[in-house]
């Protein structure tokens, strides 16, 4: 049987490629609506995602993929697909 490896690694592979898919669907998002949309819409409850959680979890494992501004207003980080 063929597989990713441990239930760990598993799960950090399908958590990068949900980010992933969501911040190029919907440039200029913040950690909010990622969290939001993989909680409510994509069933990932089990988790425990938080928006500081997110924060802290894309320049870690996906900052080569995804990039971030600031808003000007709110101070907020807006995540899109890196160039």
């Amino acid at each position: 049987m063929e597989g990713k490896g441990s239930q760990k690694e598993a799960r950090l592979e399908r958590l990068k490629d949900e980010i992933l898919a969501y911040v190029d669907a919907n440039p200029n998002c913040t950690a909010a609506d990622i969290v939001d949309h993989l909680a409510n819409v994509r069933r990932m409850r089990n988790h425990g995602l938080t928006a500081r959680k997110v924060g802290y979890f894309i320049p870690r494992h996906l900052k080569e993929a995804i990039a971030f501004t600031l808003d000007a207003t709110t101070g907020k980080r807006l995540y899109a697909v890196a160039a």
